[in-house]
């Protein structure tokens, strides 16, 4: 039986949903039909690592790109993705192809066509104007954090990769273009 040899990455939540905040999984466990539609084309998967679960631990809040946007979370995102970097690069030099990498849009980290964003986002909670906060967080068509840097990574290591990523608030819609981008 001949071996397919392509490669996903995908973001560590498509795998493991409790790695998300608290209570914002549109799943349960792991995006089952994502997962088997890559399997079913022969795909094998790197999960990449949660840099907001290697910071901040399970017990955090919600976040927004400016949040992330600071040299110590490009720096430890780019600490994370660089072990897989080098199984990247293994397996190309290997002739395996590595052709997709799946984020999660409205992810501060892992979006891929946009990202939550909020300049007011920050500060005290229990300050009493949450709501006002609230109100101001914004969809905005750029990557997470976390996906820029491994963009650049991928780029300084010439290293070309589609993107596509998940809105799990429309799962049904994005396997729809997952399949019409493989």
């Amino acid at each position: 039986m001949k071996r397919n040899k392509k490669i996903a990455l995908v973001s560590h939540c498509i795998l493991n949903a409790n790695s998300k905040v608290e209570g914002l999984s549109e799943y349960g466990g792991m995006l089952k039909d994502v997962m088997n539609y890559l399997m079913d084309e022969g795909y094998g998967i790197i999960q990449m690592p949660c840099p907001e679960m290697a910071i901040y631990g399970i017990k955090r809040w919600g976040h927004v790109k400016e949040q992330f946007d600071t040299p110590h979370f490009r720096n430890v995102s780019r600490k994370l993705f660089q072990p897989i970097l080098e199984q990247v690069q293994d397996y190309i030099k290997n002739g395996y192809e590595v052709p997709l990498l799946i984020g999660i849009d409205k992810s501060p980290s892992c979006g891929i066509n946009e990202t939550c964003s909020s300049k007011e986002w920050g500060g005290y909670s229990s300050n009493g104007n949450m709501a006002e906060k609230v109100e101001k967080l914004e969809m905005i068509p750029e990557k997470g954090i976390f996906m820029d840097e491994i963009l650049k990574i991928l780029n300084e290591n010439e290293i070309t990769i589609k993107c596509v990523a998940i809105d799990e608030e429309n799962i049904e819609n994005s396997l729809e273009y997952l399949k019409r981008f493989i």
